[in-house]
């Protein structure tokens, strides 16, 4: 596992991060962490690895666009001397485009979108054992509906600046675009974004296979 004891994660997103957690930073007793992936990351790595005290901050908020997420970026990320990040934003960048259009200033294009989200990974990019860039998403199989097809664009972004600046990429559109094959996207999320904790353990799940973490110790 790639995590080292007293190793710090800060998770910064929106409501698909926050999920009922402390404002602005939630961490450790009862349900400061919400109850997101992040908290079923903090459950496994727990179970699994209690020898490794890993501490896990939830500094999502729910409504943030990138744009409210980089305003808030030194204080609820950088600040907190994180040694992994993990940024997960972009859902309500391009949600507010389709609930609400006529109110173009509420959305985040994606020249914005992509400089928003470049700007927190140089923040924190040499300081940090790594960042994660966890795609935005919308749970819906079908590539030629209209939201979805505006998301793409968006998980496209992400995938250039990971590769960019050597992020790991986590996946959540091809994660819920492969279950959504199978199961309808119901079954997660009536709204095709806020997940039950069906789609929290998920994420949690395709989180935890990108740091090595192995289930058979």
């Amino acid at each position: 596992m790639i995590f080292s004891d007293l190793d710090r994660i800060v998770f910064a997103g929106d409501s698909v991060t926050d999920m009922g957690s402390v404002q602005p930073v939630g961490e450790g007793l009862f349900e400061n962490v919400g109850r997101s992936y992040v908290r079923v990351i903090e459950n496994m790595l727990a179970a699994w690895y209690p020898r490794v005290r890993v501490r896990v901050t939830n500094s999502g908020i729910s409504g943030n666009t990138s744009r409210d997420l980089l305003a808030r970026f030194d204080r609820d990320v950088v600040a907190l001397k994180p040694d992994w990040v993990s940024i997960c934003i972009g859902i309500n960048d391009v949600w507010r485009q389709f609930d609400s259009p006529a109110i173009p200033e509420h959305a985040v294009l994606p020249d914005e979108y992509e400089a928003n989200v470049e700007k927190m990974i140089l923040s924190v990019k040499g300081k940090v054992k790594g960042i994660f860039i966890l795609t935005p998403y919308y749970m819906e199989p079908n590539r030629s509906d209209m939201m979805r097809a505006r998301m793409d664009e968006y998980v496209a972004i992400c995938k250039k600046l990971a590769e960019k600046h050597g992020c790991v990429l986590v996946d959540f559109q091809k994660l819920y675009e492969d279950y959504c094959n199978i199961r309808h996207s119901s079954y997660i999320a009536w709204d095709r974004v806020h997940p039950n904790q069906v789609g929290a353990t998920l994420m949690a799940k395709e989180f935890l296979s990108k740091c090595d973490f192995d289930y058979n110790r």
